[in-house]
């Protein structure tokens, strides 16, 4: 299967929770056909204290979504 959406395009999320979400992709997965959308499915992952995060705790991030949910978003659509 061809993915046609990329790093940097412009989406919207055209099914699931988080429907009518425009945002920007950040990674795509095309062995899984999965894309990581900036705004859009963020969970709350708990962190250990490391050197990059000396506090550890909650850290609130983008999760992956299928594909098949997002919608590439031409110009003057996302309005």
């Amino acid at each position: 299967m061809s993915v046609r959406i990329k790093k940097g395009d412009n989406v919207k999320v055209i099914a699931g929770k988080s429907r009518g979400a425009f945002g920007k992709v950040l990674s795509v997965s095309p062995a899984g056909s999965r894309v990581v959308v900036e705004g859009v499915r963020l969970i709350k992952r708990h962190t250990k204290r490391s050197q990059s995060n000396p506090d550890g705790g909650i850290i609130e991030r983008e999760a992956a979504i299928h594909i098949s949910n997002v919608a590439l978003v031409t110009a003057g659509e996302n309005k």
